[in-house]
Parts: C-alpha cells; sequence; structure tokens
C-alpha cells in the first residue's frame, strides 16, 4: 500500500467522493473541476494501487472503494497508532521508575 497514492488533491478528493458513494467518471468529472480523462487517469492509479475496483454497468464503469484496499490503510494506521502508544507506555514506565529511585533516601 503506498499512500502518496492519495497525495494528489484530486485523486484524494475522488477518492472521498467515492467513499460516500459509487460513481461513474462522468459523475465525478462534474464533481470535479478537472476533465473526464483526468478523472479517469486518476481512478487507473487508484485502481492500479489497489484502492478502488470497477463494475461494468452497461456501457460505463462504476467506480467504488476496494474494501480489502482499505483494510489495507486501516491497519497501517492502526499499527503507528500501536506503535505510538507503546513507545509512550514505556517512556512513561521510564519516567515513573527515575522518579522512584530520586526519592529513595
Amino acid at each position: 500500500m503506498d499512500l502518496a497514492i492519495l497525495g494528489d488533491p484530486n485523486r484524494k478528493a475522488i477518492f472521498e467522493r467515492l467513499a460516500r458513494r459509487p460513481s461513474s467518471v462522468g459523475e465525478l468529472a462534474e464533481s470535479l473541476p478537472i476533465t473526464r480523462q483526468a478523472v479517469s487517469q486518476h481512478l487507473q492509479i487508484l485502481k492500479k494501487g489497489g484502492l478502488v475496483v470497477s463494475t461494468a454497468q452497461g456501457t460505463r464503469r462504476i467506480y467504488r472503494i476496494n474494501p480489502e484496499g482499505l483494510a489495507a490503510i486501516q491497519a497501517y494506521f492502526q499499527q503507528i497508532w500501536d506503535d505510538a502508544l507503546t513507545a509512550f507506555q514505556k517512556a512513561a514506565e521510564k519516567a515513573a521508575g527515575d522518579t522512584e529511585q530520586e526519592n529513595r533516601p
């Protein structure tokens, strides 16, 4: 998973819109200040990165968030959160131990 994929503001906006509801290229382009072609290019990058999937619906493709891609992002941030909490706990325990040693006669 490469979070840099969401570093582009338009790509991030597309991803956020798809999180609210599945959409076609045309629907996305109507709500963004970029062309349909640009939306298509961004969607291909998101799709290649595993963050969106598409299904055919008549003559158009409907894009939606890939639950597996979203789960990978969630797991990534959960690991960062867990590591930060572990580091905080160790620092707090060390500080408590240092304080106890200072207070001994």
